[in-house]
C-alpha cells in the first residue's frame, strides 16, 4: 500500500536554549528550527530539518531550508504515490548536498507510515534491538574548567553514561587532563568538530594518555585520507562523523582505516533509509556506530530515539533528555532519561510522543502551507 501526501505544513520554529552550547564553531543560545508535518487524509507525520543557524557544521542552514523544501523537495513528495518513505531519499537524490533538507521529509514521511500502519516509528525503520537506549551527554566548551567540572558532575548525577567534551585548539589536552584528575573511570570522549590538521598530529598524540573512547572528526569536515593517516598514529579510536554523509562513504573510511567507530546522524546521511544503510555496512565490519545529536527538539530526539534502536548502536548516543536544552519542549511528555542513563523506547504509534502544538505555534517565526 503507497502514500500519498496531499498537504505539507513547514514551520520555522525559534527556541531558547537553556544555557548556551559551545564548539569549535562558536556559542549558540538559541536554536532556529524548521519542522516538516506530512498529512495524508486525517493522520500527520513530523519531521525535523536539524541544520544550524549558520552553515559551519556543514552547507546547510535555516535560512537555507525554507526555499529549498519549497521549490525543490517538496514538490516531489506532494501528490504523488509513493511505495515507501525511502522513496523521498530516491525522489530527491539528484539535489547535490542538502542531506539534512532532505531527510527531514524522509523523516516526516517514515512517521507517517507508521501512524497510518498503527506502529512505533522503531518497528516502521526495521529497528526495535533494544526496549531502552543507552545516553551520554555532550557538554559544550565553559567559561572556565571549573564550571566544566561542575556540569559533568550535574550530569554523572543524573545517570548518563558517557561524557562527550568538545574541544578546539587551547582547549584540549589540559582541560581534558583536569576532567581525568577528577574523574579517573568514566567514559569520556572528545568531539573536534574538524578544529585540527595533520600539523596537529603530536599534539593530538598526547590524548592517547587519558584513555578516552575516541576523538571525534578531529580533521576537515571532508576529509577521510587524512584521518587515516592520524589514526595509524594513535592508539585512540578515531570517531567519523561530518565526512560520513552516505554508506559509501563508511564502505571508503573502512577500506582505508580511517576511524574505528561512526558517528550516524539521521540528517546528515539524508533521513532512515540511508542511515540504515550506514548502520548496515558497519554492523557487516564490525565497527560500531552510535547517533549523534544536532540540538534537536524533541520531534528529532523522538528520531534519534528510534534509530538508536538498530542493532549496531552499540555505544551511548547524544540522546539526552528534554531538560537539558529546554525549558519546555515541544512534545508532552518532554523526554526524560532515567535514573541508569537511558532514555526507555515508546511502543505509542509513530515517533512516540504528543505533539504540544499551541506551544509549538507559540514558537513559530514563520509558516507555510503547501498543497
Amino acid at each position: 500500500m503507497g502514500i500519498k501526501v496531499e498537504q505539507i505544513v513547514l514551520r520555522h520554529v525559534r527556541m531558547p536554549l537553556v544555557h548556551f552550547f559551545e564548539t569549535s564553531f562558536g556559542r549558540t543560545y538559541a536554536r532556529d528550527i524548521v519542522l516538516v508535518e506530512v498529512k495524508s487524509g486525517s493522520v500527520s507525520g513530523w519531521g525535523e530539518v536539524t541544520a544550524g543557524e549558520n552553515p559551519f557544521y556543514n552547507e546547510e542552514w535555516t535560512g537555507s531550508i525554507w526555499p529549498l523544501l519549497i521549490d525543490y523537495v517538496c514538490p516531489r513528495v506532494l501528490n504523488i504515490e509513493l511505495d515507501s518513505p525511502a522513496d523521498v531519499n530516491a525522489r530527491t537524490a539528484h539535489i547535490r548536498g542538502h542531506n539534512m533538507t532532505r531527510g527531514g521529509v524522509e523523516a516526516a514521511m517514515w512517521d507517517l507510515q507508521a501512524r497510518i500502519a498503527g506502529q512505533p516509528l522503531s518497528k516502521a525503520i526495521g529497528g526495535g534491538a533494544r526496549q531502552e537506549i543507552p545516553c551520554g551527554v555532550s557538554i559544550g566548551i565553559q567559561n572556565t574548567i571549573e564550571e566544566l567540572l561542575e556540569n559533568i558532575e550535574l550530569e554523572l548525577n543524573a545517570g548518563y553514561q558517557r561524557i562527550k567534551l568538545k574541544i578546539k585548539p587551547g582547549w584540549d589536552v589540559d582541560v581534558i587532563r583536569r576532567v581525568r584528575e577528577r574523574f579517573p573511570a568514566i567514559k569520556l570522549m572528545a568531539d573536534a568538530n574538524s578544529a585540527y590538521t595533520l600539523a596537529d598530529i603530536d599534539h593530538l598524540k598526547k590524548l592517547d594518555e587519558f584513555y578516552l573512547m575516541m576523538i571525534e572528526q578531529p580533521l576537515a569536515h571532508d576529509d577521510i585520507i587524512d584521518h587515516a593517516v592520524l589514526q595509524r598514529e594513535l592508539e585512540t579510536p578515531l570517531c567519523l562523523d561530518e565526512c560520513i554523509r552516505s554508506a559509501h562513504h563508511a564502505q571508503q573510511a573502512i577500506r582505508l582505516h580511517a576511524g574505528r567507530i561512526i558517528n550516524i546522524k539521521l540528517g546528515r546521511v539524508g533521513g532512515f533509509a540511508e542511515a540504515k544503510r550506514v548502520h548496515d555496512v558497519c554492523q557487516a565490519n564490525s565497527i560500531p556506530v552510535w547517533c549523534g545529536g544536532m540540538l534537536e527538539s524533541g520531534i528529532g530526539r523522538a528520531h534519534n530515539i528510534a534509530l538508536s534502536t538498530l542493532p549496531n548502536f552499540v555505544l551511548p548516543g547524544d540522546v539526552s533528555a528534554s531538560k537539558r536544552y529546554w525549558k519546555r519542549d515541544v512534545v508532552k511528555p518532554p523526554v526524560d532519561v532515567t535514573s541508569r542513563g537511558t532514555i526507555p523506547v515508546s511502543d505509542a504509534v509513530g515517533f512516540g510522543y504528543d505533539i504540544d502544538l499551541a506551544y509549538l505555534e507559540s514558537l513559530v517565526v514563520r509558516k507555510e502551507v503547501l498543497f
